[in-house]
């Protein structure tokens, strides 16, 4: 295996023992690192696999005890679950505290994409990682989707790993360099992790900080706040939007800066504006990063729709039902309503302290797109038909079943019945695809009692 000269000696902590934590221990453990790990509330699995990989758990510390456990510590490496209330955050200095990112760039001898923005991370990271597969460069996908980054990052058979990479994760980043770093765009999240909206877009911001000329910096055109970054940036800046950005759309076609047709639009998997924008987003990183026109074009015309992602469920009675249970931010509840003309909205749940009112907003200032009725679930349910009632029909369901029945009472034939849920799944559910497996679930009972055609004939 090639070695990083990057890599720290001494000892080295890990806070959280989940899936990313499990991967920064073994693998400094490999290293010939001391570690230390913690845990508040291990469950049995994580017990079962910390004795399975002969690693001792410190579970539950007190404040005294944990300063003591990184006291000698060359870095503590914060798992992303693990929120900024921890004591961690007080005890330890900010020169010690890193995230799994930062390690895995302290690692990599290969380099990395890196993909960050309120919406789009996973779609826009399946893409760019299959057109440079397409290209012939050996790709892979990590972070959220696919191996965690610090365990793509100990391989030595890769010419770029493409990651989607958090806001909790750059925040405690201070040397991590991406050879080309896209930020897609910036909108509310996270407020329930973040202290302010501003701290939030810094820690986006913090994909750019440490790269250097020969890097690409990527930034979406049309946001403001993206672009109010551009000019940090000493990385070769380049831009995408719908136009004046160096990758653009015209006339159905994607274009990069030289003018070369990268893909038509119309031959993705499904044309919706967001799906435009994270096209071009895709093609842009893709091209920076080496990948062949025909490649581009190849990836564009192979896209798919992810899955809980605007996702088409079924037909019944002329109303056509979607699945975006992954959209957990208001912004991006808009950015569906926006591909449909007249839309039944399923939303609600678990609220991040986020501003629900801007989906009122675009019910009443959008002439395109016509908000029949609201549907609310969870513990925003109450919020929506706050926001919503009397101007609107808006009604409150106390199970998925509930909320698939009202929606189709509320819509007709034409319309487009959507759970876009706009808050996260926690309260109902375990995960925003448990939520929308249920929705499915739902509907697919739904058919079967009204004798409905199957579902899923695709879009």
């Amino acid at each position: 295996m090639t070695q990083s000269n990057r890599w720290p000696s001494g000892k080295i902590a890990v806070i959280g023992f989940a899936r990313t934590g499990e991967a920064v221990a073994r693998i400094a453990r490999d290293r010939g690192n001391e570690i230390v790990v913690i845990d508040d509330h291990p469950s049995d699995r994580t017990r079962a696999r910390a004795s399975e990989l002969s690693i001792d758990l410190v579970v539950g510390p007190s404040p005294a005890e944990l300063h003591e456990l990184v006291r000698m510590c060359s870095y503590v490496v914060v798992s992303p679950g693990v929120p900024p209330s921890h004591p961690i955050f007080a005890i330890a200095a900010k020169s010690q505290l890193i995230s799994e990112i930062e390690l895995a760039y302290l690692v990599s001898t290969v380099p990395i994409v890196a993909i960050t923005g309120t919406n789009g991370k996973t779609t826009v990271t399946t893409l760019v990682d299959e057109i440079l597969t397409i290209s012939g460069l050996r790709s892979t996908a990590a972070g959220n989707i696919g191996p965690t980054l610090i365990d793509a990052a100990v391989r030595d058979d890769l010419d770029y790993i493409v990651a989607e990479v958090s806001s909790f994760q750059l925040a405690l980043t201070h040397s991590f360099r991406p050879k080309v770093a896209t930020w897609l765009n910036f909108a509310e999240d996270h407020l329930d992790w973040h202290p302010s909206i501003e701290d939030y877009a810094y820690s986006k911001s913090k994909i750019f900080h440490s790269q250097g000329p020969e890097d690409v910096a990527i930034l979406n055109f049309e946001d403001d706040t993206v672009m109010s970054y551009a000019t940090d940036s000493v990385a070769r800046v380049v831009t995408f939007g719908e136009s004046g950005a160096d990758y653009f759309v015209y006339e159905g076609q994607f274009f990069g800066p030289d003018g070369e047709e990268l893909g038509a639009v119309n031959s993705l998997a499904r044309s919706l504006p967001h799906d435009v924008e994270n096209a071009l987003a895709a093609l842009a990183t893709a091209r920076e990063a080496g990948a062949s026109p025909d490649a581009c074009r190849a990836g564009i015309a192979q896209s798919r729709v992810l899955a809980h992602r605007v996702e088409y469920v079924a037909n019944i009675d002329g109303i056509d039902l979607y699945d975006d249970s992954k959209a957990t931010t208001p912004s991006a509840v808009l950015a569906a309503l926006r591909g449909f003309p007249s839309v039944v909205l399923i939303a609600g749940g678990r609220n991040k302290g986020l501003d629900l009112s801007v989906l009122r907003s675009f019910a009443d200032e959008s002439a395109d797109h016509l908000i029949r009725g609201v549907v609310g679930i969870g513990e925003a349910g109450e919020t929506l038909v706050d926001l919503f009632h009397p101007d609107y029909p808006v009604i409150v369901a106390h199970t998925m079943d509930e909320a698939v029945e009202m929606a189709l009472s509320l819509a007709v034939s034409g319309d487009v019945v959507l759970l876009s849920p706009g808050c996260a799944s926690f309260d109902w559910y375990e995960s925003y695809e448990q939520r929308g497996e249920d929705f499915v679930r739902s509907v697919d009972a739904r058919i079967k009692r009204s004798d409905q055609p199957s579902r899923r004939e695709g879009v």
